[in-house]
């Protein structure tokens, strides 16, 4: 365990009662922010507090910086590490609670079901399972095209972070690629995106502690109105944080205007199935991703 929040959850429910737990806070090599030539480099066991509060974060990839703050609560960011918050577990009720759904290794999702609870669940690439990702930094770092540096048996091995997180149609067992020695040692971010147009916004039902019913991460390179690089990244919306890949394409080139990201927010939507009790989520996507290209527009009063 890095911070602990995650498998302190697990433990103190009595679902899952390993034989031995590693600590891995007193490792101060994977702890600490670094400038390097290429950009900076964040030990795994940073803490969110550190990350929120450190200068070169928040002068020059402040998208990260707003990700983090808007995690839990202040005594859960001084404690949780940047680390743990992308490798978490999924929250899903029926799975955190010992039911034996597909994730648990039985033969039904209990949350895709006629009778099923699924407000918070997936509306993209649900195969089998309908858990989605908890994390509020992963799709902040997809979207500033960060490093993972994982330590394996073999040596280092190094991921985009979008390539980090994995759906059920790869293992429904897991929400990322490590396996049983694997180390998520640093997380690395290029200049590339120092500095460019960001925004972040979570969605949750109360302003403190929860996770987010959706959130959205864009990094935009603009000249004048017009987009001339952008990485977007929603999570929420399924198993995996999804780089939105085909709506950067469409509107790269294009005047980052509300009705850019009108066009774009519905692309995004596409494909996208509802649960019986999430439909909400697909109206939720396509604003967040029209508000992430496109601003947000000022009300306008009238007497």
């Amino acid at each position: 365990m890095a911070g602990g929040l995650d498998s302190f959850d697990w433990l103190k429910d009595r679902i899952k009662r390993p034989k031995v737990l590693v600590d891995l806070s007193g490792v101060a090599e994977l702890r600490g922010i670094r400038t390097t030539d290429g950009g900076i480099e964040i030990g795994a066991l940073t803490t969110l507090t550190e990350i929120v509060k450190h200068p070169v974060i928040r002068e020059h990839y402040g998208l990260l910086a707003e990700a983090a703050e808007l995690i839990a609560s202040p005594q859960i960011r001084n404690q949780g590490t940047i680390g743990g918050n992308v490798s978490q577990d999924t929250r899903c009720w029926y799975y955190r609670s010992g039911w034996p759904c597909y994730r648990a290794g039985g033969n039904i999702c209990y949350a895709d079901t006629p009778t099923g609870r699924n407000r918070e669940h997936a509306i993209l690439h649900a195969e089998r399972c309908v858990a989605v990702n908890p994390s509020d930094s992963a799709p902040a770092l997809i979207a500033l095209d960060a490093k993972f540096v994982i330590q394996t048996s073999k040596g280092e091995r190094i991921v985009d972070a979008e390539d980090y997180f994995i759906g059920p149609d790869i293992d429904i067992t897991r929400l990322h690629i490590l396996k049983p020695g694997d180390l998520l040692t640093a997380i690395r971010i290029p200049s590339t995106w120092a500095g460019a147009r960001f925004y972040f916004e979570k969605v949750r039902d109360r302003n403190v502690w929860d996770f987010p019913l959706m959130n959205v991460a864009s990094a935009m390179h603009v000249s004048g109105d017009t987009i001339e690089g952008i990485r977007l990244a929603v999570n929420g919306a399924a198993a995996r944080p999804l780089r939105l890949k085909a709506v950067e394409d469409a509107v790269r080139g294009k005047t980052a205007t509300p009705a850019t990201g009108e066009m774009a927010g519905k692309l995004a939507v596409q494909g996208a199935v509802p649960l019986q009790f999430n439909a909400y989520k697909i109206p939720l996507m396509r604003n967040l991703v029209k508000r992430a290209i496109g601003g947000v527009e000022e009300a306008k009063w009238t007497s």
